[in-house]
């Protein structure tokens, strides 16, 4: 697939059928995610895959708005190292750049997928730190659901010139 119908053609997807998505191609996600840029190239990152219908149940009592993933395959939780990175601002950056990864690959291998924010909600992050034994310097950002689609989500335009500034605002 080319990267740029990868780019605008990613939605989020919510519904999914029931087929596992082989052991290769969450390694194949992962290995996308690793390759994020990250500030200084520290890669503070570290991944929580999921696969257990069980867990998925104790996934969505901790984090109550992530209940697609009742009909996920797997789902990926992305936390953020303290210690590697001590800048929370660029902890999130680098995160973020991660999972943005992990939803492009996910795409292009045709899995959906689905961005479920942690970080910013206090109650959520200390549920998933608790329920998960996390260890202290390890920061909950977001959980991502994956599974084959069964869901089809329209592209809307969202090219806007009016949100572009050359020079100065």
């Amino acid at each position: 697939m080319e990267t740029f119908e990868v780019l605008i053609n990613r939605r989020s997807i919510r519904k999914y059928k029931t087929f596992k998505i082989e052991n290769e191609k969450i390694e194949m996600i992962l290995k996308a995610a690793m390759y994020a840029p990250s500030a200084m190239n520290l890669q503070p990152w570290h991944f929580i895959v999921f696969d257990k219908k069980e867990v998925f149940e104790d996934l969505i009592s901790a984090i109550p708005h992530a209940e697609m993933i009742r009909q996920a395959s797997h789902s990926i939780l992305v936390c953020g190292d303290t210690t590697v990175e001590k800048n929370e601002s660029w902890l999130i950056q680098n995160c973020s750049a991660s999972i943005q990864n992990i939803l492009l690959a996910a795409y292009d291998l045709g899995i959906g997928s689905c961005w479920i924010a942690i970080h910013g909600i206090d109650e959520i992050v200390k549920n998933v730190q608790s329920k998960f034994k996390l260890p202290e310097n390890i920061l909950p950002i977001a959980l991502i659901s994956l599974g084959f689609p069964d869901e089809i989500v329209s592209t809307d335009e969202r090219f806007d010139k009016n949100k572009i500034h050359i020079n100065q605002w």
